[in-house]
């Protein structure tokens, strides 16, 4: 017998009884009636909520990646509308802030790079992997100016490198630092969101700059920056697709959904790479003609978090905590669904 149907029962026989003069505080008094009534609505409302059906998506993306890419097609935004789902997007500088507002429930799915949700999962969030892209090592990189006097990793020493805290760029500084026989102590690192921190790289008050693409390319083009050392050969460089796991448990066919425009995505930027480059060169604000280099040359898709991708990110979440910068150890499978 269901909660509330018992509930009910049970009061109709104490109603009977205090009408044949039986005291209600036999067993039960009416107080505890009361709070079992109310507890019996609230898990019958809370039933009745969890099988509401799907009104809205509230996706988190940033200025370039395969959601700027989803956004910009809207096979999306169309997939989800024949089921009578609305799609909001919600605009982020990068992939920390992104799953600050999913914490928080502000949205419910979001993209971003490898490091995020391991700082993101060693601080709590319930966040699931869904899904991600090929690896793009050339992709990011460490940048010096032009006329640095910096040729080497190793002469990084005691200089100032700016980098977004917790993003794909933090594990490639660490790596390109091991390579070199250097310790992440041995820098100063200077934590900076990509905007600030080109203006910094630009004014000179930093010798270095980690950044990613777009930005990356974007800044060599401007300033005739260096690249000291990219990706290749260090790090895998994926953007995953991420989900609160209370939507992605509830809501499993909207992931299906993602798989396919992403797809869509992929599709329509490997055989109309200008026009890709064309619709995203106001958002991210750069030239149209730089933008469809970049988009020529990233790999795209929907790929399966797989064991080697898990083995991957949990090489990332050890390096991290062994260097105090997540402040517990990390279990990147657990935060993988387990039809992954």
């Amino acid at each position: 017998m269901k909660m509330h149907v018992f509930i009910h029962s049970l009061a109709k026989r104490l109603s009977a009884g205090v009408a044949r003069g039986i005291p209600a505080c036999h067993g039960l008094d009416i107080a505890v009636l009361v709070a079992l009534c109310l507890f019996s609505s609230a898990l019958f409302i809370k039933a009745a909520g969890d099988n509401e059906q799907l009104r809205t998506v509230r996706l988190g993306y940033q200025k370039y990646g395969s959601f700027s890419v989803i956004k910009a097609q809207g096979a999306f935004d169309k997939l989800l509308a024949a089921k009578g789902v609305l799609v909001e997007w919600f605009l982020f500088p990068a992939g920390p802030q992104l799953l600050e507002a999913l914490n928080a429930g502000s949205i419910d799915m979001g993209h971003t790079g490898e490091a995020p949700p391991i700082f993101a999962q060693a601080a709590g969030v319930a966040l699931v992997y869904v899904g991600n892209e090929p690896p793009y090592p050339a992709g990011e990189a460490i940048l010096v100016p032009k006329d640095s006097n910096i040729r080497s990793v190793a002469d990084l020493k005691g200089k100032k490198v700016a980098l977004n805290k917790g993003s794909n760029v933090h594990y490639l500084l660490l790596k390109a630092l091991e390579q070199a026989g250097l310790k992440y102590q041995d820098i100063r690192p200077v934590y900076l969101p990509p905007a600030d921190a080109r203006a910094a790289f630009e004014g000179g008050s930093v010798d270095a700059w980690a950044i990613w693409d777009p930005y990356l390319t974007a800044a060599q083009a401007a300033t005739g920056a260096r690249i000291l050392i990219d990706g290749s050969n260090l790090v895998a460089n994926r953007e995953f697709f991420l989900g609160s796991r209370k939507f992605v448990e509830a809501h499993s066919e909207v992931i299906e959904v993602l798989r396919e425009a992403v797809d869509k995505a992929s599709e329509w930027s490997a055989e109309r790479p200008q026009e890709v480059a064309e619709f995203l060169s106001p958002q991210v604000g750069i030239d149209a003609k730089l933008l469809e280099t970049i988009v020529r040359r990233q790999p795209s898709g929907f790929k399966p978090i797989d064991a080697s991708v898990i083995s991957d990110q949990q090489r990332i979440a050890d390096a991290f905590f062994q260097l105090n910068l997540i402040p517990k150890a990390v279990v990147v499978k657990e935060a993988v669904p387990t039809q992954q």
